[in-house]
């Protein structure tokens, strides 16, 4: 599942100079994946993951899209100038998220990667949200709050997909317990643009 060649994605850009740096220095990242208990074991079933998920990935992004067509509160960061949800906004956001779960698989952690989480949190802020796709939209940022509180429903909702494939009981605790330390780690980054760097 690792990652050779970036693909086109609109707004893809991971490795490439448009990404800003991460403020983040690799003793503190390295302390922050320390906290949040994630090994070599889990990096193992984080790849094994990636190969039980590849076929299904679209299936877990209707669950997700399902999810968030069903709550107004989180429809309306999706919406357009009228308010209402954003056809080619919510397609654009679908392909990325859907690379979002391969490299959440692949991830090898490294100051690419880092600085790539640095920029997706960015987009959730008030200084990148919307410009990547040109979204004319009444929100201008998405608030933290449900940042950290979407750790739930897309942890949540992944087991049963990593169920399908016939592993034993242990792997698919030991791959959904990767997962859950692979979120929680991209949230803790993506979070970082909203506080002040004393405060992280």
């Amino acid at each position: 599942m690792t990652q050779t060649t970036r693909p086109s994605i609109p707004g893809y850009t991971l490795g490439t100079p448009e990404v800003a740096t991460s403020p983040i220095t690799d003793a503190e990242f390295a302390l922050l994946k320390q906290t949040v208990l994630l090994g070599d074991d889990d990096v193992r079933y984080l790849r094994m993951a990636g190969e039980v998920l590849s076929d299904q990935i679209e299936a877990i992004l209707d669950v997700w899209y399902g999810f968030v067509g069903s709550n107004a509160h989180l429809v309306h960061y999706f919406s357009g100038a009228d308010g209402k949800p954003d056809a080619r906004y919510l397609g654009a956001v679908r392909q990325r998220f859907a690379q979002w779960i391969r490299d959440t698989c692949a991830a090898n952690y490294d100051r690419a990667w880092l600085d790539y989480q640095h920029e997706i949190g960015l987009r959730h802020t008030s200084a990148k949200k919307n410009r990547t796709d040109g979204l004319v939209s009444p929100a201008p940022h998405i608030h933290l709050r449900y940042l950290i509180a979407f750790i739930v429903p897309i942890t949540a909702t992944i087991k049963p997909f990593l169920s399908k494939k016939g592993h034993s009981a242990a792997d698919v605790d030991g791959m959904y317990t990767a997962w859950f330390k692979a979120v929680t780690l991209q949230i803790t980054l993506w979070s970082e643009p909203y506080v002040a760097p004393s405060a992280f």
